[in-house]
């Protein structure tokens, strides 16, 4: 495992975001995840190149774990870090941490490519994203 750090965004948690405990609503937490993957593959360069294919990132399965709550005004960095395997899915893992290193949620991700013509997962995700010019160093601390 390579010795950089996960791809990360910071963000501040807005009043309109609480439930009615006064707590980060529970979607949010997912929003935030999303607000990180989405600029980590804009970061990466694969927008352009997957486009250009008709081919489109698909969330295919997000679970969260919360571990400590939190509140309006509260600064989060959202981690994002990829895993990728031999089929046709790959991983994208966040961490919600508060400014003092408290993990308050972890968010693990399942996506796949999807041919937008065939409406059809591709095989190898990996490759396609190597081959389109995408910074798999970006997006995986492994690479």
């Amino acid at each position: 495992m390579s010795e950089r750090e996960p791809f990360s965004v910071r963000i501040k948690v807005r009043h309109y975001e609480l439930d009615t405990l006064g707590h980060l609503n529970h979607a949010v937490y997912h929003s935030y995840a999303e607000v990180a993957r989405l600029e980590m593959i804009e970061a990466s360069g694969a927008l352009a190149g997957l486009r250009d294919d008709n081919i489109a990132a698909v969330l295919l399965e997000s679970t969260v774990r919360f571990k400590r709550e939190l509140r309006a005004g509260d600064t989060v960095t959202v981690t994002c870090d990829g895993r990728f395997g031999d089929g046709k899915v790959f991983w994208l893992d966040s961490v919600i941490l508060k400014d003092d290193g408290t993990v308050s949620a972890e968010i693990d991700c399942t996506l796949g490519l999807m041919d937008l013509d065939r409406r059809k997962l591709v095989p190898d995700p990996r490759g396609i994203l190597e081959r389109v010019g995408t910074d798999l160093k970006l997006i995986s601390t492994a690479e």
